[in-house]
């Protein structure tokens, strides 16, 4: 099948010499001509720019974006909406905003373009790992397009089968879902990712709980010394909280077990705020999301005016007097 991908970076890139590998035609544009030329080295053919890629491709043509959530998608689409025909296809694969998908989706169908988003997680290991897909569109659209989507797909690879799946529909077992309607499979990876802030957020706390279990303010009897990488690995052998995540801890602290590499300031993306909006919407709790978000915004400000005042107010009501800052 043939395909054309917009964004060539960590992800879009990969995805293309995956499709490859699997016998797909792809043409590819990036505005880095870099990326370009390096996909076309790999056996992709090259568009010099969104017309010209368009021009190389075979109706029904079928428009992989994926690119940063925000403008560049916004007007991408927006400019592959002016430039495709009746019955192609425009897929969203990066981390665009669920109701985002929604509006598009009603603007592209008014000139007849069909538009699926697919959330896809697997980052920088997608290559051989494959990607997990949660996408949303037009049920014939989407079987349209399912080689594309089988062949990014993990496969059922050595994961024991669920009890009680054999009537289910089988390209889950692969690692891919039609979740619903546009916005619907944007929606899943937004919960998905939310999800992955939490987890995060719990590894971090714990191996940090671990690393300052030596700290002089405790009874020396009751001091440990933990080599947190041994800990992180040992884990990942028939622990109940063993998952991917920690075989990338354990690999992150066996490189760098004090993480000096490291500053402590954690960016979010946007899909963790997006996730704690959607449950305010619905009235669910999300105690865990929201605080592990929460954690994020607390690493850009150390020692943040916040954390100040609450040392004044203690030291203004009780006379409380606080170790002062390193410089």
């Amino acid at each position: 099948m043939q395909l054309g991908m917009v964004g060539l970076g960590r992800m879009g890139g990969n995805i293309v010499r995956r499709l490859m590998r699997s016998g797909h035609e792809c043409v590819v544009f990036d505005r880095n001509p870099a990326a370009t030329k390096a996909l076309a080295k790999d056996g992709a053919a090259a568009g010099s720019d969104l017309s010209d890629l368009i021009k190389k491709l075979k109706t029904p043509r079928a428009v992989w974006v994926m690119l940063p959530a925000g403008k560049i998608t916004e007007d991408t689409v927006e400019q592959l909406g002016s430039l495709l025909e009746k019955g192609d296809i425009v897929i969203d694969g990066g981390n665009s905003f669920y109701k985002d998908d929604v509006r598009r989706a009603k603007l592209l169908r008014q000139k007849g373009i069909h538009y699926v988003d697919c959330g896809t997680s697997g980052g920088v290991w997608g290559l051989d790992r494959g990607y997990c897909l949660m996408i949303g569109g037009d049920k014939t659209i989407v079987d349209h397009l399912d080689p594309i989507f089988g062949a990014l797909a993990p496969g059922k690879g050595d994961v024991t089968p669920t009890p009680g799946r054999e009537k289910r529909d089988p390209r889950v077992e692969r690692g891919y879902v039609h979740c619903g309607p546009n916005g619907a499979g944007r929606f899943a990876k937004m919960v998905h990712n939310g999800i992955e802030y939490g987890l995060m957020q719990a590894y971090a706390e714990g191996f940090n709980i671990l690393r300052r279990a030596s700290s002089e303010s405790l009874p020396e009897d009751q001091r440990f010394s933990f080599d947190v990488a041994d800990i992180a690995e040992v884990w990942r052998r028939g622990s109940v909280i063993g998952s991917w995540l920690l075989d990338l801890t354990s690999i992150a602290l066996a490189q760098d077990p004090e993480l000096a590499s490291y500053s402590g300031v954690v960016d979010d993306s946007g899909e963790g705020r997006w996730t704690v909006m959607a449950a305010i919407e619905e009235a669910v709790p999300a105690d865990v999301l929201s605080a592990a978000l929460y954690a994020r915004f607390r690493s850009r400000d150390p020692g943040s005016f916040a954390e100040k005042l609450l040392s004044a107010m203690r030291h203004e009501f009780g006379g409380h007097v606080e170790i002062k800052a390193v410089d």
